[in-house]
């Protein structure tokens, strides 16, 4: 598991930020309908809207928490849900037994869940796409450039394993380095042990050898799923890296 049950966005609610969100169940294109959960930063579509990509619990509180984050800094949100094919059941609490349902989730049905975001984002209006996803989701995310339909400006990905077979038919995102066509931002912790930083290295030697622009962040001493309330010790590496997540935003959208 990323985060524990109790986990929280380590992000001070900003007061008088988002105005309005709302649960929802989305339907993709092949029919699956998904859990999701939006928050909207004011009447006019915000200049960018981020696709937020659960760890493998799927639609956990934490990210309800983060859609409202980033509401409240001006972008569009929405946080969705991965197991509708495979559970009636909206709970996603302590007693959700999620990884029974992770190896049973496809490539192709999480592009297809990816793609029924994306497009609630954009029925508000036409604006930059990003994406940002945390341990499985984090995996997912560092592939969204790689997807067509999804048109996406750029994606951010949060301790997502970037090399290696993973526990369903997702590839790998150094495998897809050639297939970029969107800025990266990956942030590790530099204590992960299940992503050392010489699989950090192969990753962004890939996309260096892809020519897709990119920015690898890795903080010294930081453990897997560090950014986190809890993670005290790491409060100035979660603060870091949600300023770089706003600036990389910023940036790139257009």
């Amino acid at each position: 598991m990323c985060f524990d049950l109790d986990s929280r966005p380590p992000i001070p609610p900003m007061a008088g930020g988002a105005v309005a969100s709302e649960r929802l169940t989305l339907t993709a294109a092949d029919g699956n309908r998904l859990l999701a959960c939006a928050a909207w930063a004011g009447e006019a579509p915000s200049p960018a809207a981020m696709l937020i990509l659960p760890d493998v619990r799927g639609l956990h509180r934490y990210y309800e928490e983060l859609a409202l984050r980033f509401a409240e800094a001006g972008v569009d949100a929405i946080a969705i849900d991965y197991f509708g094919r495979t559970t009636s059941s909206g709970d996603r609490g302590a007693g959700f037994e999620f990884m029974a349902h992770v190896p049973r989730t496809t490539w192709a049905g999480l592009r297809a869940d990816m793609a029924a975001g994306a497009a609630h984002l954009r029925a508000a209006g036409e604006r930059a796409l990003f994406t940002i996803g945390f341990c499985f989701g984090g995996r997912l995310a560092l592939l969204t450039p790689t997807i067509p339909e999804l048109r996406v400006a750029g994606a951010v990905g949060f301790y997502g394993w970037p090399v290696g077979p993973t526990r369903t038919d997702m590839p790998a995102p150094a495998e897809q380095a050639a297939a970029n066509t969107a800025p990266v931002l990956a942030i590790f912790g530099g204590a992960d042990a299940g992503i050392p930083a010489a699989t950090v290295a192969t990753y962004e030697a890939a996309l260096t050898a892809a020519g897709a622009p990119h920015e690898i962040v890795s903080y010294p001493d930081a453990p897997h799923s560090f950014f986190d309330r809890k993670q005290a010790d790491f409060a100035d590496a979660s603060a870091d890296a949600w300023r770089r997540v706003l600036d990389f935003v910023r940036a790139d959208a257009h």
